[in-house]
């Protein structure tokens, strides 16, 4: 596997590729690398003949500079378990190599970026389209891989693709990798302590077991029963809880409005703010 920082010579190894007619595969990650990372990547190996893992912290997502700058950062050990994986490239920018002068573009996502995390976090999605894109135009990928846990980001992707003319590009989406516990995987998961951790299992435990009283309570018992769940676990706060339609990102009021209603919950544990859904 090789190590690439500088975006002029990835340039020339996909050109490369793309002479021989290889097929590419982008991994968009921002590092501190887990399982849940490594079934996108396994499964990026398997579906093309190149894998190209980019490993960089975006700062132009981060609305909270606490957040951007507390969050883990592991290359040594990322380059490590991608080889493992098979990947073919690891691509670990700076930011000027990313952003060689400032990016002010401006992507328009209505209605599905003024939901949830879109008025808590300004901005985020934003930021997140720029630094997709770039990645995107660099390394012309046949198909990128994302994660169905940032359930939101996945449908702004794939929208950004609609919108923004990556027509050809394939956009994969891969289902929630969790512990045995159920915990979600994620990265920011390094910042919590082991207690702690044991504490963070009730957000999917209520997420579960909201699907079984699902028949007996409407949407918005079923929001209430769930938030009211997880902040009677000691430690724990929603900050927000919606059920809404999978495809619109618009919350519902009734069952029966969609044939694909997820529920998409942020919870603060201490200062580490995790995200998790769940498909009813």
């Amino acid at each position: 596997m090789k190590v690439i920082s500088a975006t002029s010579e990835l340039e020339v190894a996909v050109s490369f590729f793309k002479e021989l007619g290889l097929t590419v595969g982008l991994v968009p990650t921002m590092g501190a690398l887990h399982n849940g990372h490594a079934s996108l990547v396994k499964k990026c190996v398997a579906e093309n003949d190149v894998c190209i893992v980019s490993v960089f912290v975006n700062p132009t997502q981060f609305n909270n500079a606490n957040d951007l700058a507390t969050y883990p950062r592991t290359l040594e050990a990322d380059c490590k378990l991608l080889e493992s994986l098979g990947a073919n490239i690891a691509f670990a920018p700076t930011v000027d190599q990313i952003y060689p002068y400032p990016d002010t573009r401006q992507f328009d996502f209505t209605p599905l970026d003024k939901v949830m995390e879109g008025p808590m976090r300004p901005g985020h999605f934003n930021g997140v389209a720029q630094v997709v894109s770039r990645l995107f135009d660099i390394t012309k990928p046949n198909r990128a891989y994302f994660g169905e846990k940032d359930f939101q980001q996945l449908a702004i992707i794939r929208e950004m693709c609609r919108k923004y003319g990556y027509n050809d590009l394939e956009i994969v989406g891969c289902p929630i990798v969790r512990e045995e516990s159920g915990l979600a995987l994620s990265s920011r998961n390094a910042r919590l302590s082991d207690s702690q951790k044991k504490t963070a299992v009730g957000i999917s435990k209520a997420l579960f077991d909201s699907k079984n009283i699902k028949n007996s309570k409407n949407v918005a018992e079923t929001k209430q029963w769930v938030i009211d769940t997880i902040n009677a676990i000691d430690g724990m706060e929603v900050e927000y809880y919606e059920i809404v339609d999978g495809n619109t990102l618009q919350p519902i009021s009734d069952w029966k409005e969609t044939s694909y209603p997820v529920g998409c919950i942020t919870v603060y544990l201490g200062d580490v703010r995790l995200i998790d859904n769940i498909k009813y």
